[in-house]
């Protein structure tokens, strides 16, 4: 199913209008994602807003978030909040 353009055709009604072909993957090229590098290699893109957690960092914290959420379920069963 194609989209088609129509376009009056003087008598107060539309008539089809087809636009000549055009290649489309020609607009999908682009050097910037490795288009025109050798070997279709990609390009090496580096995001200077993003800044790594260490491992370390990341497993202090989900453990972290862990004995927290262990602590509060704890007192609140021991409080009798949750009955």
């Amino acid at each position: 199913m194609t989209l088609q353009q129509h376009r009056p055709d003087g008598r107060g009604g539309l008539e089809p209008h087809r636009l000549p072909d055009r290649d489309w993957h020609r607009h999908l090229r682009s050097p910037r994602w490795g288009a025109s590098l050798s070997r279709g290699r990609m390009p090496e893109l580096k995001n200077v807003e993003m800044n790594p957690t260490s491992t370390r960092m990341a497993v202090a914290f989900w453990l972290g978030l862990a004995a927290a959420t262990f602590v509060v379920l704890v007192i609140g069963y021991g409080t009798g909040f949750w009955r």
